[in-house]
């Protein structure tokens, strides 16, 4: 019976973690694809404009942590008083911008 129960809650908690992923692509693919792309590598038509990081250089990568992405998404990127990346701390909640910078991570190659 102890098996079982233990099955069971595994099987939720990967459902859990696996819904939570198909919200971060979800998110990505709605919010920021438009200039990262959809594979996080910026081949865009706006993301050439605004010169957006390519998110699957590991060099990129490592160049930023999960606080600094967090604070990114949330607050939104400017460069010398122009508006970069916009911010999305009142689009999203702070777990589907949590899961967005985990999401991030995944991308690189």
């Amino acid at each position: 019976m102890k098996a079982l129960v233990s099955i069971v809650i595994s099987l939720f908690a990967a459902s859990a973690v696996s819904l939570h992923a198909a919200d971060a692509k979800a998110n990505w693919d709605a919010n920021c694809a438009q200039c990262h792309g959809k594979t996080g590598n910026a081949d865009t038509k706006m993301g050439k404009t605004l010169n957006a990081k390519d998110l699957t250089d590991a060099k990129v990568q490592a160049a930023f942590t999960d606080a600094k992405a967090t604070q990114s998404i949330t607050e939104g990127v400017k460069d010398g008083g122009k508006t970069t990346m916009k911010a999305f701390g009142g689009k999203l909640t702070a777990d589907e911008i949590k899961a967005l910078v985990v999401y991030v991570r995944t991308l690189k190659k």
